[in-house]
């Protein structure tokens, strides 16, 4: 079983009446799915796509996704996932710089397929699901029209099986290639530490276009058991979809578990089958963590680190870290260690030579998870992806003597003022220990005296002076890495996966200036 897509034919073939997919009231078993991924296959190569061609999909979360997915890979072709809260001239972006010639669009998105139509440069073919009387062809007819036949196309484990565009909060995004090899990779050495088997139920919340999701989509079939598909990541449904299904493994963002402890009728869903919570992709203040532990007393909880182009997570902190009473309550802070197949380094940005245990420097890995390249750019590939497989994940932290990692920020993120490396990171976990501050970022701003300094932005549950909290800040960090000021907002702008939007809030204040690091 070398290809995902052998893998499913496996499943179908073993247990072919086992559920696989659960998606509001459709339920699908491995047999039937197998069927409809041979159907899309080929309606795809019916459409002209083969072998190293891209299909593009913009929905929420859906069984069509998956079905696209397995579908794509069965004639050599490869999903594009689109984030589908990308305005539309960023769509069309992804879906012409990935020269996609088939693009599926959910029922929600006809009115960006209808304004970016025109703008589509190698799209010869556009389906929107459950397309109704809106006039497009529409996806299901166009799969039930097609034979169900085997494609004859045989895939080799190197092929890219899915193309994941990065998050773009630095610039355009770029398109990860993830080949088979580096899904079952992924997939192998998680099992064993997230200890899943036949009888667990995971459930997708994480939209299917972020690693995340995209990842635990995958993993539903690679083991054989039953994946519930949310639609969407509202904390209500996760929680009620949750208790419905018995759901037993399921990634979440710190910010969803700080959602779901504020809403009431989450706190009346009964989550007690769920064995084991995996977070990350954002920070989590302890406070939001030891609030999600109170809300689910039965269940273990994972902290994993990882990146699009390292297919997902490669490090983990495990279940035993987890206890804010223990004597180890300052590995809560750390991303944890890595996994089995990786090996991590901490390196001067500047000259990639290793540093010592506890000095900060850029996080490399090298693990077989790693992508296969960026598309269609070599430079980018050849400048992130070392020959002997390192890779530079712009990320910025240490290790300790026990292997642990602590993670400050992006290298882009960075802040040099007066010739002093400042992580926002540092100054943004003090800040979220202020009894008003909901929310904050902390962003480089210029200064004629040292080139920059640090600005707070901050989310605020009362009136608070600006000299309050900076002298809050003096009282716990050094005071060059200090905010020099203090602005109040409403909200504080992120990403789907909580990442905030860095760049977006710098550039206002760089207009028309240049900045060393951006």
């Amino acid at each position: 079983m070398a290809v995902l897509t052998e893998v499913l034919r496996e499943r179908a073939s073993s247990h072919p009446d086992r559920i696989a997919y659960i998606a509001g009231d459709t339920e699908i078993s491995f047999g039937d799915f197998d069927r409809r991924a041979d159907r899309v296959a080929s309606a795809l190569a019916g459409a002209g796509v083969g072998q190293g061609d891209r299909v593009a999909v913009l929905d929420k979360n859906s069984l069509e996704y998956a079905e696209v997915l397995f579908g794509a890979a069965r004639v050599g072709a490869v999903q594009v996932p689109v984030n589908y809260r990308l305005a539309p001239d960023e769509v069309a972006y992804i879906v012409n710089n990935a020269k996609a010639k088939v693009f599926v669009v959910g029922p929600e998105f006809v009115p960006v397929l209808e304004a970016i139509a025109d703008k589509l440069e190698y799209t010869s073919l556009s389906v929107v699901i459950d397309a109704g009387d809106t006039g497009h062809q529409d996806y299901a007819a166009w799969v039930d029209a097609a034979p169900d036949t085997k494609p004859e196309y045989e895939p080799a484990s190197s092929d890219v099986f899915v193309q994941l565009y990065s998050s773009g909060t630095t610039g355009r995004p770029k398109g990860v290639m993830l080949t088979h090899d580096n899904f079952f990779a992924a997939l192998t050495v998680t099992n064993d530490v997230w200890e899943i088997d036949e009888s667990s139920v995971l459930m997708i919340a994480m939209p299917m276009y972020h690693v995340a999701g995209n990842v635990l989509s995958v993993s539903t079939i690679y083991n054989g058991l039953a994946g519930v598909i949310a639609r969407e990541p509202d904390p209500t449904l996760i929680a009620k979809g949750i208790e419905r299904h018995k759901v037993t493994h399921i990634f979440l963002v710190p910010v969803l578990l700080q959602f779901m402890q504020l809403i009431p009728e989450v706190g009346e869903a009964d989550m007690s089958s769920l064995k084991l919570l995996l977070y990350g992709a954002s920070p989590i203040s302890e406070d939001v963590l030891r609030g999600a532990m109170r809300m689910l007393p039965g269940t273990e909880f994972m902290q994993v680190y990882g990146l699009t182009e390292v297919t997902g997570a490669i490090t983990m902190l495990p279940a035993e870290d987890h206890d804010p009473d223990g004597p180890n309550t300052h590995r809560l802070r750390s991303a944890g260690v890595p996994n089995a197949n990786t090996k991590l380094k901490i390196v001067d940005p500047a000259t990639q030579e290793e540093v010592p245990a506890g000095q900060v420097g850029e996080i490399v890995c090298q693990t077989p998870q790693n992508m296969k390249g960026y598309w269609g750019l070599p430079d980018a590939t050849a400048s992130a992806l070392s020959d002997d497989n390192w890779f530079r994940t712009g990320d910025v932290g240490y290790l300790d003597e026990d292997g642990y990692l602590y993670m400050h920020d992006r290298v882009k993120d960075m802040i040099i003022s007066g010739g002093e490396n400042i992580y926002p990171a540092e100054i943004e976990n003090v800040l979220m220990s202020h009894p008003a501050v909901t929310d904050c970022a902390v962003i480089g701003v210029p200064s004629e005296k040292w080139g920059e300094t640090p600005k707070a932005l901050v989310v605020l549950s009362e009136d608070v002076p600006e000299q309050d909290i900076i002298d809050f800040c003096r009282e716990r960090l050094a005071h060059f890495k200090c905010p020099s000021s203090v602005e109040r907002r409403d909200e504080i702008p992120r990403n789907p996966t909580g990442k905030i939007l860095k760049r977006e809030l710098r550039d206002p204040y760089w207009e028309g200036q240049d900045r060393a690091v951006h």
